[in-house]
């Protein structure tokens, strides 16, 4: 049982630490800033676990067999018996059970508490079953919430979500104190270069390799560029078919003879990691393949940070680009992409101003903040479903 002495008792469904996943990066940090919230008591979260057993901390009060059906019912049971004032669902089909993640129906339809649902992907051709599972989630919540603008039509047109129900919120960033890009340049051994930086699991869709054909011309150019590439092959693309993607990448590099100006960081990043990989660099790139993703949790963090930008043109991007807060390049273009560098480069008064544009919304972006706007919302969420129930004498 949670505990009730007045303040909101409120529990995040998802992946959960330390499982690596984006959503579980995603929940953690969000669980961490509502300890600085007083009305609110410290969330709990339920943990869907796919193949593998995790060492999950006390906050983890449940947890599903992603692939078990009566798991999901059995947790709605226990939490309309828990305390739980309210459910946050975070929605990616990829981590239900069933057909699209179909299993997560089960649970929602049987609490007797509200929840509020998080869309963490919007898919502009969902499958049938794909799109009657956002209507469906959509339909019993209090809220929906999205994280970028772009979406909001998509919600409406396409799963017929009611456009008052729909918050925008955007992706939380969260606030790591570093030193200066000089600093931490050095601290690195990465003095006297131009640092370009991409950072999250590695895999096909990135699009690195149009990245590392551009940097054949921008060394040309600029012979201190560095490109770092950070991070760990995703645990997916891992599991199924190892490091064909990376090592494909490093033959590319040594056939361009970039060894000197591309450098693999193969491991998982903590936070602080993260952070100063953005911190240190001049540029921050996603090459990205997919030209619907809606959200990028990287190229949040970028904004957040006031990196200078350069792009492929997939819906995040377009949106958080706007307005002089980056460069888009043609999809699948190492051409396009060298140009955007070698422009920035070269104009460093450009870029300066790209940085000031950038940190503006970035500031706006911090999940100090941000967490502040969730709250808001799963308080309204609590009260109007009180209201709906309270009893009439």
């Amino acid at each position: 049982m949670l505990e009730k002495n007045g303040k909101c008792n409120v529990v995040f469904l998802g992946t959960s630490l330390p499982r690596e996943c984006g959503i579980a990066t995603f929940t953690q940090d969000l669980v961490d800033q509502f300890a600085q919230i007083q009305d609110f008591n410290t969330p709990r979260v339920v943990a869907v676990n796919n193949n593998e057993t995790y060492a999950y901390s006390d906050q983890v009060i449940l947890q599903i067999d992603q692939h078990k059906r009566t798991d999901y019912i059995e947790a709605a049971d226990r939490l309309n018996a828990s305390g739980a004032d309210l459910l946050v669902i975070q929605h990616e089909f990829g981590i239900y059970g069933g057909e699209s993640g179909e299993y997560i129906l089960g649970l929602a339809e049987a609490l007797t508490i509200p929840y509020i649902v998080v869309f963490h992907t919007v898919l502009t051709e969902p499958s049938s079953k794909q799109q009657y599972i956002m209507k469906q989630l959509a339909d019993g919540s209090a809220r929906v919430i999205t994280m970028a603008q772009n979406t909001v039509e998509h919600l409406t047109s396409i799963y017929g979500v009611d456009l008052a129900q729909i918050e925008v919120v955007h992706h939380g960033v969260p606030f790591v104190a570093t030193g200066s890009r000089e600093q931490l340049k050095a601290l690195y051994g990465f003095e006297d270069r131009k640092v370009i930086s991409t950072f999250g699991f590695l895999s096909p869709g990135k699009g690195i390799e149009y990245a590392i054909e551009a940097m054949r011309g921008v060394a040309d150019h600029h012979p201190e560029a560095l490109y770092i590439i950070w991070g760990k092959t995703h645990p997916v693309v891992k599991r199924e078919v190892g490091e064909v993607y990376r090592n494909r990448l490093k033959d590319l590099v040594r056939q361009y003879e970039l060894e000197n100006n591309i450098l693999f960081v193969d491991k998982l990043l903590t936070q602080e990691e993260v952070i100063e990989s953005l911190v240190m660099s001049d540029i921050y790139l996603t090459p990205y393949l997919g030209k619907d993703q809606a959200v990028s949790g990287t190229l949040a963090y970028a904004v957040g940070y006031g990196r200078v930008i350069v792009s492929t043109p997939y819906r995040y991007a377009t949106e958080m680009l706007a307005d002089g807060r980056g460069l888009l390049a043609d999809f699948r273009s190492a051409d396009a992409l060298k140009r955007n560098i070698l422009e920035l480069l070269e104009h460093p008064e450009r870029m300066a101003q790209m940085e000031a544009n950038t940190r503006a919304l970035g500031d706006t972006m911090m999940w100090s903040e941000i967490a502040k706007q969730y709250a808001a919302l799963i308080r309204a969420g609590v009260n109007g479903f009180k209201r709906r129930n309270r009893s009439v004498i």
